[in-house]
């Protein structure tokens, strides 16, 4: 069974109830947040949250002879970047112990 999701929209309504804040005015934090990480990520600087983990963009290794899942066939890859997430001490321990 595949885990349940959280939006966005989830979390700015939960937010907004336990702060007793607007919708709009927490929509609106939420969204600078988001905007100020993935600026930093695109300046290519790595993002740290003590606790929870770290987000970067890593250079993927292009190749020549890559293949399309959906065809078969052949197709060459370029060096590209890919944004990976390296989850904190304090996460991967609560990780570990929900699966255990």
């Amino acid at each position: 069974m595949a885990p349940s999701k959280l939006t966005k929209a989830e979390i700015v309504e939960t937010i907004a109830e336990q702060e007793g804040m607007h919708r709009r005015e927490v929509q609106s934090i939420v969204d600078a947040f988001f905007h100020e990480v993935k600026g930093a990520l695109l300046e290519d600087r790595v993002v740290e949250f003590r606790g929870f983990g770290t987000f970067e963009i890593r250079t993927r290794k292009g190749r020549d002879r890559a293949r399309n899942p959906r065809t078969g066939e052949l197709v060459s890859v370029e060096n590209h970047g890919v944004v990976v997430f390296r989850p904190g001490k304090e996460l991967k321990q609560a990780a570990w112990d929900l699966r255990s």
